[in-house]
């Protein structure tokens, strides 16, 4: 397989949206009910730029294979250092490697960026994502039952975390 890592660009949306769409029509990994529109992603691709966050895909000549990204944990400043992430992979492209892949260009861009910790919050049946975090080094930092509900039952909630630059003092 012949595939590039690159920055995503405008082009790359409506491949990110059938990627996303699918995820929530099919899976546990994104808790909306709803699939979004194209205008949604759009948004979505504005904000993270607007913030200076990356947009990573994977891409071949098939179009968007996978895309990760990160934003702020939490919309205060006390959390500035720590990002949330998220990784999708197609459908017809699970299991051939590029999460981790996705995955480490991610976690380099986040401490090219100066962040301190990276948090992803996990289904917790989705043992497949828990242990790719496990290998790039996260380890379980929380766990909350029962917080949310899709496909008509209950979901659990596993937090990891990975401390970016070990040591690092924070910055004023």
């Amino acid at each position: 397989m012949s595939y590039e890592i690159r920055e995503a660009l405008a082009a790359d949306v409506p491949g990110i949206l059938d990627i996303y769409n699918d995820a929530v029509r099919n899976t546990t990994a994104i808790w909306n009910e709803t699939p979004v529109d194209l205008a949604n992603r759009q948004a979505w691709f504005a904000a993270r730029a607007q913030q200076g966050y990356p947009i990573l895909v994977a891409v071949d000549g098939s179009g968007v294979l996978g895309y990760a990204s990160f934003g702020d944990w939490r919309p205060f400043e006390g959390f500035r250092h720590t990002v949330e992430h998220s990784v999708y992979v197609r459908d017809d492209q699970r299991g051939k490697g590029l999460g981790p892949l996705l995955m480490q260009a991610l976690v380099e861009r986040a401490r090219a960026c100066g962040k301190h910790v990276m948090v992803a919050a996990i289904e917790s049946g989705n043992a497949p994502s828990v242990r790719l975090h496990e290998r790039l080094g996260f380890v379980v930092s929380g766990q909350m039952p029962q917080v949310g509900v899709k496909f008509g039952r209950w979901l659990d909630l596993t937090f990891m975390q990975l401390v970016l630059n070990p040591g690092a003092e924070p910055s004023a």
